[in-house]
């Protein structure tokens, strides 16, 4: 039997209505739902946002109290404080997320090779133990590093990392009061700091080209409980005392901006540049030592964070913000990012050492520690945001 075959001419109506057939029975595809910014993948994502309970199953920390680079200060849990409860922030703009927690192994494979250097006084130091123990989580052969200068530090065989602290709590230069004699103390000054404006201080000088992230911060010892009055600060630049002399903050401000310089000039466009802005105090009642304290289990609210902290009212944990208004000031115009930590930690007032500091008598000669956190803690979230940014860095390092 002889097939009917249609001429090409008739077929082609025939495809064309089946088509439009086919497209009017059937709903079209929506379009893609517009996903939420991935949470930390930018620092401005993570600055601003609230704390959150965990979203279940809540983790365990990643190291315990037993942590080889743990601070014995640091250690609450060992000292018989309470754990607290499991908190996440949770950015603004991070659609309802919480930021991630660090996956160790995967930062150290990204890394691997890389050196990650920490400047600055001992809010730094609280965050590198943080980072340590955090990746110690992924390699159980990571061994301390005290090399090139280093207070603190850890070696990652792993992937061949390197995580280090330098501890230069000004990161300028300066040097222990020299005496005066005793005809030259009726003024009340017993000896004054040497502080050289325009040269960083040894412990980092030399480590500018070694490290591929450095992250910087100062501004905890800029007041008088750690440079009183009759051992200030007198400060030179080029060999010369600053006429005429400077005031703490105003010396601070000149420091800020000539680091940032230095740190523009010398060290290597390639590395990722970072400066913490200030870790906020929560001393209640007085200072360190005049009874201040932190013995508490609630986080602040919104409402009440300004009467803590906004230098208008005068408290005595003004400092933070006072100071990040000159680094702010100080790094406008530079290749240097700020890692933006002040507001989520200032909620946080449930979350220091306090009592908790594993010495007996440590309280009565130093006073509550209202200024540095427990680890595990707050800095954990401070890790977790670090890490995010790094690897972010490394990923567009790479492409």
């Amino acid at each position: 039997m002889r097939r009917l075959r249609l001429p090409l001419v008739l077929l082609l109506p025939i495809a064309l209505t089946i088509l439009l057939l086919l497209s009017t029975s059937s709903p079209r595809p929506r379009p893609p739902t517009p996903q939420p910014l991935p949470c930390g993948a930018a620092l401005s994502d993570a600055a601003d946002g609230r704390w959150v309970p965990t979203p279940p199953p809540a983790p365990p920390p990643l190291y315990s109290p037993s942590c080889p680079f743990h601070r014995n200060a640091w250690n609450c849990l060992r000292n018989g404080r309470p754990q607290f409860a499991s908190l996440s922030w949770a950015p603004t703009r991070c659609g309802g997320a919480v930021v991630p927690r660090i996956d160790a192994a995967r930062f150290l494979a990204a890394a691997r090779g890389r050196r990650v250097g920490l400047v600055g006084d001992s809010l730094s130091e609280n965050l590198v133990v943080a980072l340590l123990c955090a990746l110690r989580s992924a390699d159980d052969g990571a061994r301390k590093w005290k090399r090139r200068g280093a207070w603190r530090g850890g070696y990652f065989p792993k992937e061949d990392v390197v995580v280090a602290y330098h501890r230069a709590v000004l990161l300028a230069k300066y040097t222990s009061p020299v005496e005066k004699s005793k005809e030259l103390q009726k003024d009340g000054i017993k000896g004054t700091y040497r502080v050289d404006v325009d040269i960083p201080a040894d412990d980092w000088i030399n480590v500018t080209k070694f490290y591929d992230v450095l992250i910087f911060n100062t501004g905890h010892w800029w007041n008088t409980y750690k440079f009183p009055e009759e051992t200030p600060l007198v400060f030179y630049k080029g060999g010369k005392p600053i006429e005429p002399p400077l005031g703490m903050h105003d010396g601070l401000k000149v420091i800020l901006k000539s680091m940032a310089s230095y740190i523009e000039r010398e060290v290597p466009r390639k590395t990722l540049k970072l400066w913490r802005t200030q870790s906020p105090r929560h001393f209640f009642g007085g200072e360190w030592d005049h009874n201040g304290s932190c013995v508490s289990d609630r986080l602040l609210e919104e409402h009440e964070l300004d009467s803590w902290f906004d230098p208008r009212f005068g408290g005595v944990n003004k400092d933070a913000r006072m100071v990040n208004s000159a680094i702010q000031e100080a790094l406008a115009g530079t290749d240097i990012q700020l890692l933006n930590l002040t507001y989520m930690s200032e909620f946080r007032a449930d979350a220091h050492p306090a009592i908790w500091l594993g010495k007996k008598d440590a309280v009565a000669i130093y006073g509550q520690d209202c200024m540095h956190w427990c680890l595990p803690g707050v800095p954990d979230t401070w890790v977790d945001i670090l890490a995010a940014q790094i690897l972010h860095y490394l990923k567009q390092k790479k492409g």
